[in-house]
C-alpha cells in the first residue's frame, strides 16, 4: 500500500535541505529519502571539512606575514578532532529527528522511480505530485592503468584522515586539487601535483592559474603541468604515477581531485520521462523542471556544480511548488572561490569566454599592494591583484577575478555588480571604506578606461 505527499526530496545534501525546509515551512507534507547521511557529501567530506582544516593553516600564516605576533604552531590532532566536531562525527541522528519533527517523512533507503510521481524505497512505496531529485554527484575515478594496485583517497578518505600521509599525489590541479595541496602542504605533507592542462584552475583567466602556482610553489608545493597518468604501480610501499613525459612521480597516497559525476544511476529516471546528457546529468530548464512532476537541482543537473547554486535551485523549485511567483534561475555572476592562501575568487565570465560570445571588451588588472593602504596595513610583504572585464559597448561589468585576503569575501561586490548589470558609472560613484580591499574596484575601473 502506497502512502501519499504532497513532494518526495530524493538526496538530502544542501539543495535537497533548503527545498525540504522551504515546503515544510509553507505547509506542504513532504518526504526526505537519503541513502547516506543528511546533509550530503558537502557537510561530510568536502565543503564544510575541507574548509575547516583549511582554517588553521590561514590563520597560523597570517600570524606569521602580521607584525608583532609571535609565531604560531599547527596542531594537527586538535584540527582534527574539530573537524570531526564540525562534520558531526558522520552522524545525521540530529538531522533526522530535526526533520521528524518539521512533520517530514524520513527514510533512509535507494529510492527508485517506478511511474511517473512514484517512488519506490526497497519495500516501501510513496506517490507524490512532485519528486524533487538532489542526488548529488561522486567522484570520478579516471581510467589510469594499475591505479587498483596503489593507495588511493578521493575528498572521502583525505577529509576524514586520521593521520596524514609524509607525502601524497593529487591528480588534477582544479579547485579541489588546489584546496587539498594548500591544507596538506601547511600540515607538513609533501606535495605533487600533476595536472593535464598548461596550468592551474585551467578554466580562470591564466593569471588566476600562474599566480596560484606561485602561491603553491611558495609552500614547497611541486606542480607538474601539461602532465597525465598513464601508469600507476606500487614499489615497496610507495605509491607510483609514471606520466606522458617519461618521468614519474611518487607518494604515499594518490589523491584524486579528478572531478565529480552526477549520480543518476539506479534512479528509474527514464519511467518518468526525465532526460539525461551526455555526462549522465539530468537535463532541466530554466526553472530546474526535468519533466512533469520532476524537478532537479544541484550537482545532478551538473549546472554550476557548487553548494550555493544547488541552495538557489533549491530555494526556485520549492517556490514554484509552493504557488509563488516563478522565477527562472538566472546563474550570471555566481562567485567561484577557491580557499587557498590568499584566496582565489572570481565571478561572471572570462575574457575566452567573452570571445566566443562576440563581445566588444576592456580589461585590467590591478596590482593591489601597489595602489591600496589596506594591503600593507592588513600583512607585512602584502600581496593581492584584481582583474576586471567589462562590455564596452554596455558599459557593465562582466567579469571579475582577484587572489588576496579574504577575496571570497569581498568577490560578491563584483558578483552583484554582473548579476544587477549595475552600470560602471554608478560603480565609479560608490564609497568605499578606507582602508580596505574593496577600494580596490575603483582603481581597477578607473583603469578600464570607459
Amino acid at each position: 500500500m502506497s502512502e501519499h505527499v504532497d513532494v518526495v526530496v530524493i538526496g538530502m545534501g544542501p539543495g535537497g535541505e533548503v527545498a525540504a525546509s522551504r515546503l515544510l515551512a509553507g505547509g506542504k507534507t513532504v518526504a526526505v529519502i537519503e541513502r547516506e547521511l543528511i546533509g550530503g557529501e558537502c557537510a561530510y567530506w568536502a565543503c564544510i571539512p575541507s574548509k575547516t582544516v583549511l582554517r588553521p593553516p590561514e590563520a597560523a600564516a597570517g600570524a606569521e606575514r602580521a607584525a608583532g605576533v609571535g609565531g604560531p604552531q599547527l596542531d594537527w590532532p586538535d584540527a582534527r578532532d574539530y573537524r570531526d566536531y564540525m562534520a558531526r562525527h558522520l552522524d545525521d541522528s540530529g538531522q533526522v529527528d530535526s526533520y521528524a519533527d518539521q512533520g517530514a517523512v524520513v527514510i533512509k533507503g535507494e529510492a527508485r522511480l517506478t511511474t511517473p510521481g512514484t517512488v519506490e524505497i526497497d519495500a516501501r512505496q510513496l506517490t507524490a505530485d512532485h519528486v524533487i531529485v538532489a542526488t548529488g554527484s561522486e567522484a570520478v575515478t579516471p581510467p589510469i592503468p594499475g591505479l587498483e594496485t596503489v593507495t588511493v583517497w578521493t575528498n572521502r578518505e583525505t577529509y576524514t584522515a586520521r593521520d596524514l600521509p609524509r607525502r601524497a599525489v593529487i591528480v588534477g590541479g582544479s579547485a579541489a586539487g588546489v584546496e587539498t595541496a594548500v591544507f596538506l602542504a601547511r600540515f607538513g605533507v609533501q606535495v605533487t601535483v600533476v595536472q593535464r592542462s598548461p596550468r592551474l584552475l585551467a578554466r580562470e583567466e591564466p593569471p588566476v592559474g600562474d599566480l596560484t602556482q606561485n602561491l603553491l610553489n611558495e609552500m614547497g608545493v611541486q606542480v607538474r603541468n601539461g602532465t597525465s597518468p598513464t601508469r600507476a604501480r606500487a614499489e615497496g610501499a610507495d605509491s607510483v604515477l609514471d606520466l606522458d613525459d617519461g618521468t614519474s612521480v611518487r607518494g604515499d597516497v594518490v589523491i584524486l581531485a579528478t572531478g565529480r559525476a552526477p549520480r543518476t544511476d539506479g534512479l528509474g529516471l527514464d519511467t518518468a520521462g526525465v532526460r539525461l546528457g551526455e555526462r549522465g546529468e539530468i537535463m532541466v530548464d530554466e526553472h530546474c523542471r526535468a519533466a512533469e512532476g520532476v524537478w532537479a537541482i544541484g550537482d545532478v543537473t551538473a549546472v554550476m556544480s557548487f553548494t550555493h547554486v544547488a541552495k538557489y535551485q533549491g530555494r526556485i523549485v520549492a517556490d514554484a511548488i509552493l504557488g509563488r511567483r516563478p522565477r527562472a534561475a538566472d546563474y550570471d555572476g555566481i562567485p567561484r572561490v577557491v580557499f587557498a592562501d590568499p584566496e582565489i575568487a572570481a565571478a561572471g565570465l572570462t575574457q575566452a569566454q567573452a570571445d566566443q560570445a562576440s563581445l566588444r571588451t576592456v580589461s585590467t588588472q590591478t596590482d593591489l599592494p601597489a595602489t591600496l593602504a589596506r594591503p600593507w596595513t592588513y600583512e607585512r610583504e602584502p600581496r593581492g591583484q584584481l582583474g576586471l572585464l567589462a562590455d564596452a559597448d554596455r558599459r557593465v561589468l562582466i567579469g571579475a577575478w582577484a587572489v588576496a585576503p579574504q577575496a571570497g569575501e569581498w568577490i560578491h561586490q563584483a558578483s552583484l555588480a554582473i548579476r544587477a548589470q549595475i552600470p560602471i558609472d554608478t560603480l565609479l560613484d560608490q564609497v568605499a571604506q578606507f582602508p580596505t580591499y574593496t577600494e580596490g574596484y575603483l582603481t581597477a575601473l578607473e583603469d578600464l578606461h570607459l
